[in-house]
């Protein structure tokens, strides 16, 4: 039996790269992130560190997203500053990314093994914060 990856969106990871390199300053904004919306287009942000905790690179896009209108995110990745390549996201933001985006694709792994999973590979029988939710009349 073979299994399928899904392809790697190297448009993707070259975006959040590209943010990375150029916008990143200090230690304030270290890394950054890029998404795919369902329609294709791409939204990029950054971290907004702050010794007393700060969303991540991954919360900000998407703020950022729902910002432009972009509510269904595709693919995401995110990557640090100073060339350190592809970076996973942190627990805070798998559990995050899985509430808002059960579908999602995430781009992990280092160099030469960069690969798709779904956010769910990534948080293996998680709490799904919204099957606890009382339903709204």
């Amino acid at each position: 039996m073979t299994v399928q990856t899904p392809h790697v969106d190297d448009e993707l990871i070259q975006a959040a790269a590209h943010v990375a390199r150029t916008r990143c300053r200090g230690d304030n904004h270290t890394m950054a992130a890029a998404g795919r919306a369902q329609d294709g287009r791409i939204v990029t942000a950054v971290n907004a560190y702050h010794f007393t905790g700060g969303p991540c690179a991954e919360l900000v896009l998407i703020g950022a997203a729902a910002a432009q209108g972009i509510y269904d995110l595709d693919t995401i990745v995110a990557v640090g500053d100073r060339d350190r390549g592809v970076v996973p996201p942190c627990g805070r933001c798998r559990q995050v990314l899985l509430d808002y985006f059960p579908a999602l694709k995430v781009i992990v792994g280092e160099e030469d093994r960069v690969r798709t999973v779904l956010v769910t590979d990534l948080l293996p029988e998680s709490y799904v914060w919204a099957d606890h939710q009382l339903d709204a009349e």
